[in-house]
C-alpha cells in the first residue's frame, strides 16, 4: 500500500489548462459584482484606475515568474518566501494566503447566492453555496486534471460572454443605440460630470474595489509543481496578463459605462446584467447573470485548489500538521482539500445570519490578506535579487529594482486608503493583528516541532 504522505503531486496540467487558469483567475466576482461600487465610487475614471492597478499586478506576477523559473523544481512561491526570508515568514505568509484564498471562496460562495436568486427570488441564501461546496470538492477530489479541465470551461465562457459584451457594446455605439432615456456614446465617458466625476478622492477611493478584482492573479504560479512543462508554460501564462487586463478590465467597463451612464448604474446588482436589463433585453440578461455565476463558480473552484495545495506546501515544510500532507491514489491532496472545505462551511451559517452584509465583510478581508502576500511575494523576489547575483534565469523582472520598490509602494498606499476609510479601517487592523499572531504562533509552533 503507498504511503499517502509520500506521495507527490502529479504534474497533469497542461499548457492550455495553465492558461485558462491564468483567464480564469482574472476573471472574477470582483469585476461582475464588485464593480458596481467601484463605478460608483470613481465613476469613468475607473477606467484609469484598472489600468494602473493592472500594471502592478502584471509586475507583481514578473516577480512571481522569476522566482519560479530559477528553479522549476520548487513547488510555489510560497517555498521562495521560506528559502530567502526564513520559516517564520514561510508560516505567516502559507497561512496568511490559505486565509485570503479561504475569504476569497466565502465571497464567491455568497455570490453564487445572489446571482441564482435573479431567477428564484424565494431560495434561501444560504443553499446555494452549501451545493456548490460539495459538488466541487467532489470533482476537485477525482484529479488535478478534473480541476484544470472544469476551470478551461468556466474561464471559456467567461472570455466569451465578455467579448460578446465588448462586440455588441460597441456596435450599440456605434449606432447609437438608445438605453431607455439615454444614447449609447463614448461621450457618456465625460458628458455626465467628467472623467473624474467624483473627484480625485472617489477616484483613489476605488482602488480597494478594484484590488479585489485582481485577487487571485497570482494563482497560476501555485500550479508550478503540477503543470507538465512549467518553464514553458508559466511565462506564457503570465506575459498574457497585460492583454487580459486591458480586454477584460478596461475594455468591458469602458463599454459598460458607454452604454449605460456611469451614474445611473445600480450597485445591488451586477453591472453586467443592469446594462442589459435596462435595453428591455430579458434574454440577454439572463445570459449574463449565467456567465456571473459562472464566474462565481470558477473563482470558488480556484479557492478549493489554492487551499488545499497550500496546506499542502505548508504541511510538506512542517509549517502544518503533517497530516495535511497526505496525498490520495490520484494525486490530490485529499485531507487539505477537506479541511479547506470543512472551513468554507461557515460562509453557510454566515449567509443565513447576515445575508446582506457578508459580501462586503469578506470582501475587506479577503483583499487586506491578499495585498500583505503580494508584497512579502516581492520582499522575498528582491532578496533573490540580491542573493542570487550571478544566476540565469532568461525571465527576468522588467527594470529591476525601481519596479519592485515602486510596486511595494503602490501596495503600501491602497493599505492606507483603506485604513482611512471607517468602511475597512477595523479589517486593516484585524489583517495586521492576524500577521502578528501568525508570527508569534510559528514561535509555539517550531517548539513544538522541536519536541516531536
Amino acid at each position: 500500500m503507498d504511503n499517502q504522505s509520500e506521495r507527490e503531486l502529479s504534474r497533469g496540467l497542461k499548457a492550455r489548462h495553465v492558461q485558462m487558469i491564468a483567464i480564469g483567475g482574472a476573471i472574477g466576482t470582483g469585476l461582475f459584482l464588485g464593480s458596481g461600487s467601484a463605478i460608483k465610487a470613481a465613476g469613468p475614471a475607473l477606467i484609469l484606475a484598472y489600468a494602473i492597478t493592472g500594471l502592478f499586478a502584471y509586475l507583481m506576477m514578473r516577480a512571481v515568474g522569476e522566482l519560479l523559473l530559477s528553479n522549476t523544481k520548487i513547488r510555489s512561491f510560497i517555498d521562495f518566501v521560506r528559502i530567502y526570508l526564513g520559516d517564520k515568514w514561510e508560516f505567516a505568509i502559507g497561512w496568511a494566503y490559505w486565509l485570503s484564498w479561504a475569504s476569497l471562496a466565502m465571497a464567491d460562495l455568497t455570490a453564487s447566492g445572489i446571482y441564482l436568486r435573479y431567477w428564484f427570488p424565494s431560495l434561501p441564501q444560504w443553499v446555494t453555496p452549501l451545493i456548490v461546496i460539495i459538488v466541487l470538492v467532489t470533482f476537485n477530489l477525482i484529479n488535478v486534471r478534473w480541476f484544470g479541465e472544469l476551470e478551461s470551461w468556466f474561464a471559456s465562457i467567461k472570455v466569451f460572454a465578455i467579448l460578446a459584451l465588448i462586440v455588441v457594446g460597441i456596435g450599440m455605439v456605434l449606432t447609437g443605440f438608445h438605453t431607455g432615456g439615454n444614447t449609447a456614446s463614448f461621450g457618456n465617458l465625460v458628458s455626465h460630470g467628467g472623467f473624474f466625476a467624483t473627484g480625485f478622492k472617489g477616484f483613489i477611493m476605488a482602488f480597494p474595489m478594484v484590488i479585489f478584482a485582481f485577487t487571485g492573479i497570482e494563482m497560476v504560479g501555485l500550479t508550478a509543481g503540477e503543470t507538465e512543462k512549467p518553464e514553458r508554460d508559466l511565462p506564457k501564462a503570465i506575459n498574457s496578463v497585460p492583454l487580459r487586463i486591458g480586454l477584460f478590465y478596461v475594455g468591458a467597463i469602458a463599454v459598460i459605462m458607454s452604454v449605460y451612464p456611469w451614474d445611473q448604474i445600480d450597485t445591488s446588482q451586477s453591472p453586467f446584467v443592469q446594462v442589459f436589463s435596462g435595453m428591455g433585453i430579458n434574454f440577454a440578461a439572463t445570459l449574463v447573470n449565467f456567465v456571473v455565476l459562472t464566474a462565481a463558480l470558477s473563482a470558488a473552484n480556484s479557492a478549493i485548489f489554492s487551499t488545499s495545495r497550500t496546506l499542502y506546501v505548508l504541511a510538506k515544510n512542517k509549517q502544518a500538521p503533517k497530516s495535511l500532507a497526505r496525498v490520495s491514489k490520484n494525486m490530490v491532496p485529499v485531507t487539505g482539500m477537506l479541511a479547506s472545505a470543512i472551513f468554507f462551511l461557515a460562509v453557510v451559517l454566515l449567509n443565513y445570519f447576515y445575508p446582506s452584509k457578508i459580501f462586503e465583510m469578506i470582501t475587506s478581508v479577503a483583499t487586506m490578506s491578499f495585498i500583505f502576500v503580494w508584497i512579502l511575494i516581492l520582499v522575498a523576489h528582491i532578496k533573490y535579487k540580491q542573493t542570487e547575483k550571478s544566476a540565469h534565469n532568461p525571465y527576468k523582472m522588467p527594470w529591476f529594482p525601481a519596479t519592485s520598490y515602486l510596486t511595494i509602494g503602490f501596495f503600501v498606499i491602497v493599505l492606507i486608503i483603506l485604513a482611512f476609510d471607517p468602511s475597512t479601517r477595523l479589517s486593516v487592523f484585524l489583517t495586521i493583528i492576524f500577521f502578528g499572531l501568525m508570527l508569534i504562533g510559528y514561535s509555539s509552533w517550531s517548539k513544538h516541532l522541536n519536541k516531536v
